[in-house]
């Protein structure tokens, strides 16, 4: 049986990162970046695809007694009592050198326990199993193009069974036992040796001196500074790029058919994640997303897409390994994802808007910016008519989306007010003003419901979108419009399910094509509370933050979505949209004003 999505906690360098359970075992770690192959794979298979536990011996099946972690930190304690005394596991990934590092410390807190640790490396998302050999007192593991060193300090007695390395040892209280994982490219030399407990002390202090930057100081400030350090540990610090969540194919239905891989970064999160970062404190980052940004959309503004690379790739194929059972029996799993080719029109809308807020915070100007920005506003201006696939990527076909027209006119908006606050940027001043008024009429007149006040998921349809929530927290309506709060409330009557919001109806023939169910969406049910503090209902939108809030796990850490009935999180994980949702509904609720 798999361990709950939120029975797992997170440790990374902010490369990669691994998903450590209430077990002891690290069940995910793609190596050397988060869109690596697998070493540890169990997650979406089972212990054959690749795992490493540290437990009391005797422990299997068995969860730890407590874990957290060290405030203000991504370094996690996990303890355990048993009848023979206690111990403490120390997890953390060292901030890298040249090579990604995993240290796991154990320690001795009362009596005498005898300790198992369990090495089952498989490169390539459990797929290959690695020659294994000892060489200077350390196990050294090869398959093709990757090499793990395992050591310990001090030295303990490994073998091998089941091409597995096990290593078996008692600790008393006081006493440590340090195991360090390195990897590097097997045609290179091993890398230097680090010292694991030098690499607790510097990381803990990394740490403490980043969190201490944050400047929200209201209620759920924990909540808050454990989102930012997760926002944080999805960044790929050599690029500024954000990934979506940690993991591919974590499913939106146990058992389905919709697992999709987000070890990617979407254009979509970049003004909200912009606005949470800079209105925290952490400008550094957000200066560093930016550029990330402008690197990845420069070229032909038709060639724009939905998400790209780490670094900026374009090329995302995906396909499916047949050999893992998936998550709870979850199938397909999925690499890649071929919604990269998809037409959504709001990234436009979200370049716009994130380029335009750097420049207002006074970020550091950028050559060619502008020239960027009005290469975008020219090919929105001849295309902005089309259908297209929207900001929750349907593969049932393209519809004109009210949500992707809004975005359009958020691109408009902010390039007109770019040339009136800036009139030294020049630009084609009347066409965009044109362009914004004309889709604003046809938004309000073929994206409105007058029938039932509300605005709708595309033209011409009944149905709604929790996306419709953004109107006016992106400015194209004040938030006292009747059509505002009527849209706010159709959204959270026919999309509320258990007090949470869905991102749209998936009864009947719906627009993403997909058979089956999925869960409450948590960002959206972030923005509900949102647009509820906009329209004058701000006890009721702290009520709904409060409960999405206790929706975290023991650590903190918030899945992509979430299912009332069965009080379980879905989806992939933890993830990006989530954790910057609860930060900027914070910011606006208790931090003197909106982010973004």
């Amino acid at each position: 049986m798999h361990p709950h999505i939120e029975d797992y906690a997170v440790i990374g360098d902010e490369q990669t990162a691994a998903l450590v359970g209430m077990d002891g075992s690290i069940d995910w770690l793609c190596l050397p970046r988060f869109d690596s192959g697998a070493c540890f794979a169990r997650l979406l298979g089972d212990e054959d695809n690749g795992h490493w536990r540290i437990a009391p011996k005797g422990a299997d099946g068995r969860y730890c007694t407590r874990r957290a972690y060290r405030p203000d930190t991504l370094v996690l304690d996990t303890e355990w009592e048993t009848d023979e005394g206690a111990i403490r596991v120390t997890d953390l990934m060292p901030q890298r050198d040249r090579a990604p590092d995993v240290v796991r410390i154990v320690e001795g807190l009362r009596g005498r326990v005898t300790v198992h640790s369990a090495l089952r490396l498989r490169f390539d998302y459990g797929w290959v199993v690695p020659w294994m050999r000892r060489v200077d007192g350390h196990r050294v593991a090869v398959a093709g193009p990757d090499a793990v060193w395992l050591r310990s300090e001090p030295e303990v007695r490994t073998w091998g069974e089941n091409f597995s390395t096990h290593a078996e040892f008692t600790v008393a209280a006081g006493e440590k036992v340090a195991f360090v994982l390195t990897w590097h490219p097997s045609h290179h030399a091993r890398p230097p040796l680090v010292d694991p407990h030098r690499a607790l002390r510097v990381s803990v202090a990394d740490w403490r001196a980043w969190s201490a930057r944050c400047r929200y100081d209201g209620p759920h400030r924990d909540a808050v500074v454990r989102s930012l350090i997760t926002l944080k540990a999805l960044t790929y610090v050599p690029t500024g790029g954000i990934v979506a969540a940690l993991t591919t194919s974590l499913p939106e239905e146990l058992g389905g058919i919709r697992n999709w891989d987000y070890r990617y970064c979407w254009l979509r999160d970049s003004t909200l994640t912009l606005g949470a970062l800079l209105a925290a404190g952490h400008e550094e980052e957000a200066e560093a997303w930016r550029d990330w940004l402008l690197r990845a959309v420069a070229g032909d503004p038709a060639d724009l897409q939905i998400m790209y690379g780490l670094a900026g790739e374009r090329r995302l194929p995906e396909f499916e390994l047949p050999w893992l059972s998936g998550y709870a029996g979850s199938r397909p799993v999925r690499i890649g994802n071929g919604a990269v080719s998809q037409l959504q029109l709001d990234v436009y809308g979200e370049v716009m808007d994130s380029l335009s807020l750097a420049r207002t915070a006074g970020m550091s100007p950028k050559p060619h910016v502008w020239s960027l920005q009005c290469a975008l506003m020219n090919w929105l201006c001849e295309n902005w008519r089309q259908p297209d696939e929207g900001l929750w990527e349907v593969r049932g076909g393209r519809r004109q989306f009210v949500h992707s027209k809004v975005m359009v006119w958020v691109a408009a908006d902010r390039a007109v007010r770019a040339v009136e606050r800036y009139p030294q940027l020049g630009g084609d001043l009347e066409k965009w003003r044109a362009l914004r008024d004309e889709v604003h009429r046809e938004v309000c007149d073929k994206g409105y419901d007058p029938e039932r006040n509300t605005f709708t998921q595309y033209y011409g349809s009944r149905d709604l979108d929790a996306a419709l929530l953004l109107i006016p927290r992106v400015g194209f309506l004040p938030p006292e419009d009747p059509r505002v709060i009527g849209t706010v409330d159709a959204v959270r009557e026919e999309l509320g399910h258990g007090g949470l919001l869905r991102r749209y109806s998936t009864v009947g023939q719906t627009v993403d094509g997909l058979p089956g169910d999925e869960g409450t969406f948590l960002a959206c049910s972030f923005w509900l509370a949102d647009a509820l503090h906009m329209t004058g209902r701000t006890q009721e939108a702290r009520e709904l933050f409060d409960r999405l809030v206790a929706l975290a796990n023991d650590v903190g850490l918030l899945a992509e979505e979430y299912d009332p009935k069965a009080g379980r999180h879905l989806g992939n994980y933890p993830q990006a949209f989530s954790h910057v949702g609860l930060v900027n509904t914070a910011l606006t609720l208790y931090g003197g004003g909106q982010a973004g």
